[in-house]
């Protein structure tokens, strides 16, 4: 089928609006709320860990306590609570908006993409291995998953100007951070926060080698996963089911030979690069023993990129020749093309706050513990890897998970014969992979809510890489068991 052809057909199909995110997620939050009147309450004795942000809780205290149903007017309110809740991830993805609009308004981002496109012709399917590599890493190293949200409307609009489409483009990212929190090397967040709770932290991070290794599986697999759809689609568009949403919402970039740059669009899009490589840099000080002995306060997270990107919209616009009025337009209307996946972020954290308030969240928790507690020890491993697989539906944070399951995982490993460090892989394997599936991920939702893809299509796309990446788990995890990994 020729490219006329296709181009064509295009515009003639009626794209089929999908069923808005916010309405499954409603849907979910509907349900979860009237299981609270059926799902006991319960609760763990809790205390609070000097220095860190999660409590620990007595494993051996699970009682159960009196009903707290979701009432009607606490379904509503848990609106607002979650969007308060999550307010720090939702006003830095509007902070991330609002500057990529006003680079986006200096045009020195469509005259860089034209060019980076026109030079990779023939080569593009490089881009693949370079992203998951290079992502996953990061991720690995310095727990970054919400904060490539700010690369994703860059990311969208290169891969569909490669011949490539949106669902690779949030594979390339959210993807990789999934491979990259499952080996999670160094990932203080996961893997340091796991193993300080499970008493095992001495050295940090020990047990690196055998997680480098469940990442280099991982890399390699998801690596030939991507590439092969990419390259189906790119030698094959007609077989692109994303090609008529693309081509009606991805930004159109000149792909025969494009203008030379001027003065001023090579010095906005120098700040543009230079914004992310501060990110990537101030993400990774921390991790060197050197930085933070002599600065252990420093921190950078949301609030500080959020000033980061501030910075940028500012000097970008006043490079690129936009007037101040005209720099304060163009970043509400970024602001404004990232509200509603701001909303999606805030209805996936009333969903845990709905649990939690009705005293549900520890009951899930204490019932599937005890399930794993009759298993084989041969199969126990990844029962451990299922379970939290199952619990990160209910806990998306990967912190707050460990805060919640570790006290728990470690002594029901020694209970069963485990060594502990196998508690933190099943762990840290079962935080990264479901954060890419289930519709209860703030930032999947939002990333697919910025593409325009349809839950049900990534589910279609991106299950199949899940089973396999479950299959690839169960197998570390037999190993682990069986090695005596620690």
């Amino acid at each position: 089928m020729d490219e006329e052809k296709i181009e064509a057909e295009v515009e003639e199909v009626k794209v089929k609006e999908p069923m808005n995110p916010l309405v499954i997620l409603a849907v979910i939050l509907v349900t979860v709320a009237i299981l609270t009147y059926f799902i006991p309450a319960g609760e763990f004795d809790r205390t609070p860990v000097e220095g860190q942000d999660y409590e620990a809780i007595d494993v051996d205290s699970f009682h159960y306590v009196d009903k707290n149903p979701t009432t009607p007017i606490a379904l509503l309110k848990s609106f607002t609570l979650g969007l308060q809740g999550a307010s720090d991830i939702i006003f830095f993805l509007l902070i991330i908006g609002g500057a990529f609009q006003v680079v986006t308004a200096t045009g020195a981002l469509d005259a860089g993409l034209s060019n980076l496109v026109y030079k990779m012709k023939g080569k593009e399917k490089i881009f693949i291995p370079i992203c998951i590599i290079v992502f996953s890493l990061i991720s690995a190293v310095a727990a970054c998953c919400e904060e490539y949200l700010a690369f994703l409307p860059l990311m969208y609009v290169i891969c569909v100007a490669m011949g490539f489409d949106s669902l690779t483009a949030v594979a390339l990212l959210f993807g990789s951070s999934a491979v990259g929190y499952a080996g999670g090397m160094m990932n203080a967040f996961t893997v340091g926060v796991a193993q300080g709770i499970a008493g095992i932290n001495n050295p940090p991070f020990n047990g690196m080698g055998f997680r480098f290794v469940v990442w280099g599986v991982l890399a390699i697999v998801t690596i030939l996963y991507v590439y092969m759809h990419a390259h189906t689609i790119k030698e094959h568009p007609e077989k692109n089911t994303m090609l008529a949403i693309d081509k009606k919402y991805a930004e159109a970039i000149e792909t025969e030979k494009p203008e030379p740059m001027t003065g001023r669009q090579k010095i906005v899009l120098t700040l543009f690069a230079l914004s992310f490589v501060a990110v990537g840099v101030c993400v990774l000080l921390p991790q060197m023993k050197w930085f933070s002995e002599r600065f252990p306060d420093y921190e950078f997270y949301m609030d500080e990129m959020s000033a980061l990107f501030l910075v940028l919209a500012i000097l970008a616009g006043a490079v690129g020749g936009l007037g101040v009025s005209k720099i304060a337009d163009e970043f509400a209307k970024g602001c404004g093309n990232l509200l509603w996946a701001g909303l999606i972020i805030g209805l996936c954290k009333a969903i845990t706050l709905v649990m939690q308030d009705a005293g549900i969240m520890d009951t899930l928790i204490y019932s599937m513990g005890i399930i794993l507690q009759g298993l084989p020890k041969a199969v126990s491993g990844i029962g451990m890897f299922v379970l939290q697989d199952l619990l990160n539906v209910l806990i998306p944070s990967g912190s707050g998970q460990a805060a919640v399951t570790m006290p728990f995982m470690a002594p029901l490993s020694d209970v069963l014969g485990i060594p502990r460090q196998c508690a933190v892989l099943a762990f840290q394997m079962g935080d990264a992979f479901t954060n890419v599936i289930t519709p209860t991920s703030g930032e999947l939702m939002a990333a697919l809510a910025i593409c325009h893809i349809p839950y049900k299509k990534w589910f279609q796309y991106w299950g199949p890489m899940w089973g396999i990446w479950c299959v690839i788990a169960c197998i570390f995890m037999v190993i682990a068991v069986s090695i005596g990994y620690h």
